[in-house]
């Protein structure tokens, strides 16, 4: 069944209509970021009488919510992990936080006014970059941002209009990269096929067919997998060319993504035979992309081993991996909740953050650094994996 934004689909339809079924990881590219009707580009207001969307994508009244939605406390804790890369820094002026695709706005909020309150010098030097190609989601950030200094804030559309090797600093990235779009794949007849779309009698199908480019068949021979008949997974090709893109423009500092994801040996599992794709709606699950084209997220787990791999090549070198709770151990999170009044809602959304079977287990957090050495930092004082989690023994962690 296909429904959806009638503008998208018809957007689609026509680039099916000039070049035939395209790749899942092209509908995926059109149905969240289209120019003017993508599900993360779409002004408010553009909304059709009786349409599904409310205009919220983000937090309680949305189709999901983010750390920051949960409590200030992450930003709070990021913002003494930088204090710290700041140190090791040298204290650069300015020391700049690159934060790509920064949803509402609501971490660098949090981040700017910990800085103000508990680290006066870093935030008189702080220069805060928020990186985002939807002008719906820009002009969100404008509203939550509007009482901080507006020459400490600046906004680019592309990560690529930061000069390269130009940075000294911390480049962050929260429940982004899960969003990149993604090539499926299915195993048919001892092949690994690619998953395309059609459009046939009104409605959007899958079909099978070989692999799209030749990125896509090199990977897959890096990665080497093992899998049955019938197993379905996804690659996601455009966060490798991400983090190779920062690390060109990172020219001393650290690399910090947060995100819910695996390594690569879990990932491509055999036991994971269906894939990690969801799309997310008013805060239900589906693993329906053609249902609501435009009214609803679609997501996909990271590989962090190939995302640690492609910075690598780059000169990203990796500091440490962990999850979301060890992190926020190290950083003192424990202080942090103890100011808070015991069983209050602000205790208990803190809380959330840090369950080891929610939040705080299932986010990942990959530090990776260019240019300062092997460094220790606190948020990797406590570690949720080993050594060789990342790549089979190849990468180490230098946290204590």
């Amino acid at each position: 069944m296909t429904s959806g934004h009638p503008e998208l689909i018809a957007a689609i339809v026509a680039d099916i209509a000039v070049k035939g079924p395209i790749p899942f990881a092209r509908f995926m590219e059109l149905a969240l970021y289209h120019p003017r009707f993508g599900y993360y580009t779409r002004e408010r207001g553009e909304e059709k009488a009786g349409a599904e969307w409310t205009g919220e994508r983000i937090g309680w009244a949305g189709d999901y919510y983010t750390s920051s939605d949960v409590h200030p406390i992450l930003g709070r804790a990021l913002a003494r992990q930088a204090k710290q890369i700041d140190d090791l820094l040298g204290e650069p002026t300015p020391f700049t936080v690159v934060e790509v695709g920064p949803g509402k706005g609501l971490l660098a909020k949090q981040m700017i006014e910990a800085s103000a309150a508990e680290y006066p010098s870093l935030f008189r030097r702080l220069r805060y970059v928020l990186v985002d190609r939807s002008p719906a989601m820009r002009s969100e950030q404008r509203r939550t941002l509007a009482h901080l200094p507006a020459n400490m804030l600046v906004w680019m559309n592309r990560l690529e209009d930061i000069p390269p090797n130009s940075l000294i600093g911390l480049v962050l990235s929260n429940e982004l990269l899960d969003a990149f779009p993604v090539h499926r794949l299915r195993v048919s007849e001892g092949r690994i096929c690619e998953i395309y779309v059609d459009y046939r009698q009104g409605e959007f199908i899958e079909c099978l067919r070989p692999l799209s480019c030749e990125a896509l068949a090199m990977h897959l021979r890096r990665l080497n997998p093992q899998w049955p008949d019938g197993y379905q997974t996804e690659v996601n090709l455009e966060a490798l060319t991400w983090i190779k893109q920062v690390a060109r423009r990172l020219q001393r500092g650290v690399v910090l993504t947060i995100d819910y994801g695996y390594t690569s040996e879990d990932l491509y599992s055999p036991a994971r035979r269906n894939g990690t794709f969801l799309c997310y709606f008013r805060h239900s699950i589906n693993e329906t992309p053609f249902l609501r084209v435009g009214f609803q997220d679609m997501t996909a787990h990271v590989d962090f081993s190939s995302l640690a791999e492609a910075g690598k090549a780059e000169g990203l070198d990796v500091t440490g991996f962990t999850n979301q709770l060890s992190f926020l151990a190290g950083l003192g999170v424990e202080a942090m909740i103890a100011e808070l009044e015991p069983e209050s809602p602000e205790f208990r959304a803190a809380l959330h953050l840090l369950k080891p079977h929610g939040m705080g287990g299932i986010f990942k957090v990959l530090i990776q650094q260019k240019g300062m050495g092997h460094i220790r930092l606190d948020g990797l004082t406590y570690r949720a994996f080993g050594e060789a989690a990342l790549t089979n023994g190849e990468t180490h962690s230098h946290a204590a």
